[in-house]
């Protein structure tokens, strides 16, 4: 399995090299994560390792979430102990805020801890979170239309869309447009991002450029497989 964590998007800076060059950087706290699930073959059909991020107050937990993470009594566990049946171990920790799975083989047990040392070595990672959401945005906004002319004969639409569909045939705006609409709020993944300091004590990565997402929110941190 390659190298992942989980982490939080903490914001934006500059670092100096041993040259003098100033870097920009983004700065992600990533990790501790516990190890909330290992899925196997056998069991579930894949191989993947799940990690669970920030702990979550037991008050705003459901009952699923609190069970997932430790032990607890109900009538399908009494019913499974008494038939002898296995049952799944669990990592006894607090019910996590944000919770993704890493495919491949496994290379932690259920319970233990990954920080952000798991990525030592590493020169570069992905970087995947939402971007920010910007509601409900026209044609140039989103699309970076260039609009219609502001001179004459365009009366009070220059940053309408202009013709948007054929004549006759098809007589109709083909699928695929590209128009007014939700802009942001999107899954985007920021490829081969250089590492460019790990502070282990704080549980901090430092990446070269930026990453998807307000300050604040949640991101994947994988190795990259991305060469050059």
């Amino acid at each position: 399995m390659s190298k992942g964590i989980l982490g939080r998007k903490v914001g934006m800076t500059q670092v100096y090299e041993q040259d003098g060059r100033a870097v920009p950087v983004t700065v992600i706290q990533a990790g501790p994560c516990h190890v909330l699930q290992v899925k196997t073959v056998d069991r579930d059909g894949y191989e993947a390792i799940q990690l669970g991020f920030l702990d979550k107050p037991r008050r705003l937990a459901s009952r699923a979430e609190r069970g997932h993470v430790a032990g607890i009594s109900s009538k399908r566990s009494t019913k499974l102990k008494a038939a002898g049946g296995a049952i799944v171990s669990k990592p006894e920790c607090e019910p996590k805020r944000f919770v993704r799975e890493f495919r491949g083989a496994a290379t932690a047990d259920v319970g233990s801890e990954i920080t952000v040392a798991v990525l030592e070595g590493l020169v570069s990672v992905d970087v995947t979170g939402i971007t920010k959401g910007c509601g409900f945005s026209g044609w140039m906004k989103k699309h970076n239309y260039a609009g219609q002319r502001a001179t004459h004969g365009v009366k009070k639409c220059h940053r309408h869309a202009g013709g948007t569909s054929a004549g006759t045939y098809p007589g109709r705006v083909r699928k695929g447009k590209k128009g007014a609409g939700q802009y942001g709020n999107d899954r985007i993944t920021m490829r081969n991002l250089k590492v460019v300091r790990i502070d282990g004590a704080n549980n901090l990565l430092l990446v070269r450029g930026a990453i998807p997402g307000p300050n604040g929110g949640y991101v994947i941190i994988r190795e990259t497989n991305k060469l050059g």
